[in-house]
C-alpha cells in the first residue's frame, strides 16, 4: 500500500542533487507522476529563488519554491511568504563577520544577491547558488529587502565561523550551518519548517501526510515538520539521528528511489 502523501519537500544540495549538481535522470517522470496524483512537490533549498527557477524551468508553474532556507516561498511567480531582516540588524552582522579571516559574505535580497568579495574562487562558488548576483563595493549600501545573510568559509563554517557568531546572534537570529562551507543568518523564526507550516492551510496538507528529505542542519525544522522525514545516508550524523527514516545517498538517487517505492509504488 502506498503511503498517503499529499506533500513532499526536498533539500537540493547533498539531497536531491548528486555531487556534481545533477538532478536524478528520471526526476521529471517521477515529478509528473506525483503531479498526476495531486501531490505537491517543493524544492526546499538554501539556494536563491532565481537559481531554483532556472533549474526547474520546464515545471516552474507546478512546483513550490521554498528558497533561501525558508525565508522566501514562491508559487507560480507569486510570493506566498517571506521573512526579512531589518537593515540595522544586517549591518551589525556584516560588520561582525568582516572580522573573521577567510570569510566571504553574501547579502541575499528579494531582488538579487550581493557580495563585495574580490576572491575569484569565492565568486565562482557563490554563483553556483545565486543566479542573480551583483558585485558591490560596500554591502552596507545595498538597498533591498534582505531575507538571509550567507557566509562562505572554505575552511569550514562549523569550525571557524559558527563558534564565533553564535554567542553573539543566536538569541536574536536563526544561525545555522547549512553546509560544510556555508552558514546562514535569518530571522529568528525563519526556517524551511516554518515555511512549510505557513503553507499547510493554503495547500491542504497536514503533518501526517507530509514527507521530506534532507542532509544538513538547515533541514532540521523541515524534518521536524513532516512525519515521513528522511535523512540521506550521506547526511550529517546528527541529522540521521533526528530523522525517522534513512534514504539512499544523493549519489544513489535516494530521493526519487524512496518516492517511487513508498509513494508511487514503482519497484525496479
Amino acid at each position: 500500500m502506498a503511503l498517503p502523501i499529499k506533500f513532499i519537500a526536498t533539500d537540493m544540495d547533498g539531497t536531491l542533487l548528486n555531487d556534481v549538481n545533477e538532478l536524478p535522470h528520471d526526476f521529471l517522470d517521477v515529478f509528473n507522476a506525483l503531479d498526476a496524483k495531486d501531490i505537491l512537490f517543493a524544492a526546499a533549498s538554501g539556494r536563491q529563488y532565481f537559481t531554483l527557477l532556472k533549474m526547474f524551468e520546464s515545471i516552474k508553474d507546478k512546483i513550490l519554491f521554498i528558497a533561501e532556507n525558508g525565508t522566501l516561498v514562491m508559487y507560480q511567480g507569486k510570493e506566498l511568504y517571506s521573512a526579512t531582516i531589518p537593515k540595522i540588524e544586517t549591518d551589525t552582522i556584516i560588520n561582525t563577520v568582516r572580522n573573521i579571516e577567510h570569510t566571504h559574505i553574501v547579502l541575499c535580497g528579494k531582488k538579487s544577491a550581493y557580495t563585495e568579495t574580490k576572491d575569484k574562487q569565492a565568486q565562482q562558488e557563490i554563483m553556483k547558488y545565486c543566479h542573480h548576483i551583483m558585485f558591490v563595493d560596500d554591502l552596507l549600501d545595498v538597498d533591498d529587502e534582505v531575507i538571509k545573510i550567507s557566509v562562505l568559509n572554505f575552511n569550514g563554517t562549523e569550525e571557524y565561523v559558527y563558534p564565533f557568531v553564535t554567542p553573539l546572534f543566536s538569541d536574536t537570529h536563526q544561525v545555522v550551518v547549512s553546509g560544510k562551507t556555508w552558514l546562514d543568518f535569518m530571522d529568528k523564526q525563519a526556517s524551511k519548517g516554518q515555511a512549510i507550516k505557513a503553507m499547510r492551510d493554503q495547500f491542504g496538507f497536514t503533518f501526517e501526510n507530509s514527507m521530506s528529505f534532507g542532509d544538513f542542519f538547515n533541514d532540521v525544522e523541515m524534518l521536524n515538520e513532516t512525519y515521513f522525514s528522511y535523512a540521506m545516508s550521506n547526511a550529517h550524523p546528527d541529522i540521521k539521528t533526528l530523522a525517522r527514516f534513512i534514504a539512499p545517498s544523493n549519489n544513489e538517487q535516494g530521493v526519487v528511489t524512496v518516492i517511487k517505492q513508498q509513494v508511487l509504488q514503482c519497484h525496479e
